[in-house]
């Protein structure tokens, strides 16, 4: 037993991706005569990029494309006139634990605090707003019980049903052959269900009223509500909770693009082939390519990439990092490129709605004290109106402060879809008011707002993938498709990543992870290998690979 912190190892693919990309002895090489290799990379998000990063120093050739915005869906938008105040439209707060991720933030020198989640320092103090009443807490002591009894009930059900104490120490020992013990008949009992029917069949909350579950759905644990989660399998979320998600989490100084914006230009200390200085941006001209409109095999067998104004280009691999379901809806690609399953699982991702809507206002005035209660005069707020959840970001004294107005998903985000963003400030502010019925939260905004709804941007058609029950099976067709050695060769050389082909989606992890494991398996594609003192992925996974349920 160690007391080392909780990082996302596993628990599905127990391979420690941060102590690979660490290494001093680097991911690998590809022989000499590839050096120089075109792989194109579809997508300039996080993932595409990091992949684009680690090949460029084994001496590979990444080309770019992408269809909208560079960054993808780590998309910091700056408020006009001011100085590295932004809004995080994309992920937004990043866990600790997210070891492969901060490895690239330390590398690219992006400063980081902690996150203003609900009851936490860092917000201060948090709102509950819920059934009409309204409860103020800087701690969850300063709560009535009924929601210390909420918290209690889902530790004691993660407990009894998924040994959760055990599953974390052993992933925080690193101890694989403990997670795979635990974590494997979890798979097999819990694919088919529901994150609800978890909750609601567990003994703890089978004694508590239904109001119990009521509360966990509308403000639940950690961050905030979780009912738009409770479709989901359990898995999903359980693997949210062991690896803590959901904990310790922080923001980005000045925005989180600046992460993928600056690896776009960093200059690596140790390159192969390329001279030094070399970095992404110039080995693309300074720019992507326009997004692509077409991946196909010539007659030659020959992979090929067609932007979108038409021009076609040869690479020897071929990496998409897109949400899966522009394979089929944006990009016309030759169908037997993947097998048939690998279809289903691509076209069977379900994605979820989000909406999030922003301000600036003057200065963080939130932090100011009522003369007469003592309290602070607006909190982190959590509440069953329409804005579900409103976050403050102080960016200090001296600077605009940055309000999320309402953070929402599903059937709550698309309660905003039709309107513009002037309107959707005004549906939320009349929700705050109700909760600060004296505070003039109006007189502070300044500048104009920013909101988003992934859903309506045609490069995403969704936030993130929310598996459903029985989807376990789609998830390893897709996560492990970089392991191509066995696959028919019409089939081999196009790799995917992306969070939403990982076993975290929406959260930034999944998109490093499945990016190196592509790194891997273009390396070996080319013909190159990792060193015996740091083998890949594909090394570890006969070993180490996700369990195979039965088809």
């Amino acid at each position: 037993m160690t007391d080392r912190p909780v990082t996302m190892f596993g628990p599905d693919f127990t391979f420690p991706f941060d102590d690979w990309i660490r290494h001093e002895s680097g991911l690998g090489a590809v022989p000499a005569e590839k050096h120089g290799a075109r792989v194109a990379i579809i997508g300039a998000g996080i993932s595409g990029v990091i992949a684009g990063h680690e090949l460029m120093r084994m001496g590979v050739h990444p080309i770019l494309y992408e269809s909208g915005q560079f960054g993808g869906r780590l998309r910091s938008q700056p408020f006009e006139g001011a100085d590295g105040v932004i809004a995080e439209l994309g992920g937004m707060r990043f866990p600790v634990s997210s070891t492969g991720f901060y490895h690239y933030v330390d590398l690219t020198g992006v400063e980081s605090r902690p996150f203003p989640n609900p009851l936490t320092p860092a917000a201060g103090s948090t709102v509950i707003d819920l059934f009409g009443e309204t409860h103020y807490a800087e701690t969850l002591a300063d709560l009535p019980p009924l929601y210390r009894e909420v918290a209690q009930a889902y530790d004691a059900a993660l407990e009894k049903g998924a040994n959760f104490s055990a599953l974390k120490q052993a992933i925080r020992d690193r101890d694989a052959k403990r997670v795979k013990e635990i974590w494997n008949p979890i798979v097999a009992a819990w694919d088919e269900r529901t994150f609800y029917d978890f909750v609601a069949s567990s003994e703890a909350f089978q004694k508590l009223p239904f109001r119990h579950r009521e509360v966990f759905g509308q403000v639940g644990f950690g961050t905030g509500g979780w009912d738009s989660d409770f479709p989901n399998s359990m898995l999903e979320i359980l693997r949210v909770n062991v690896t803590e998600c959901d904990d310790h989490q922080r923001f980005m100084l000045g925005g989180v693009e600046q992460v993928p914006q600056r690896l776009w230009r960093h200059a690596p200390d140790k390159l192969v082939h390329w001279p030094a200085g070399t970095t992404l941006a110039a080995l693309n001209s300074g720019a992507t390519r326009p997004g692509a409109s077409r991946i196909f095999r010539d007659a030659a067998g020959r992979l090929n990439v067609t932007d979108r104004w038409g021009r076609t280009e040869v690479f020897e691999a071929v990496l998409a990092t897109c949400q899966s379901w522009l394979l089929s809806t944006a990009i016309d690609t030759q169908e037997n490129l993947f097998s048939h399953e690998t279809w289903m699982a691509l076209d069977r991702t379900r994605y979820m709605q989000s909406s999030k809507t922003f301000v600036m206002v003057d200065r963080p005035f939130w932090k100011d004290r009522d003369p007469v209660t003592g309290r602070h005069v607006m909190s982190m707020t959590l509440t069953d109106r329409l804005t579900r959840g409103t976050y403050l970001f102080d960016l200090g004294d001296d600077k605009p402060g940055v309000i999320c107005l309402t953070y929402s998903w599903m059937s709550d985000a698309l309660k905003m879809l039709p309107f513009p963003v002037e309107r959707r400030v005004e549906l939320a502010l009349a929700s705050l008011e109700k909760v600060y019925p004296t505070l003039d939260i109006r007189g502070h905004i300044i500048g104009d707002p920013i909101t988003v709804s992934w859903e309506t941007d045609p490069n995403f058609l969704g936030a993130f993938k929310g598996a459903l029950p029985g989807h376990y099976r789609y998830n390893h067709r897709m996560f492990g498709h970089f392991m191509q050695a066995d696959l028919p060769p019409e089939q081999r050389g196009v790799f995917l990543a992306g969070d939403d082909i990982s076993w975290t989606p929406a959260w930034v992890e999944g998109a490093v992870q499945t990016a190196l494991n592509a790194v891997w398996g273009v390396m070996t594609h080319l013909g190159g290998a990792s060193p015996r003192d740091n083998p890949g992925p594909g090394e570890a996974w006969a070993e180490h690979g996700p369990i195979a349920l039965p088809d």
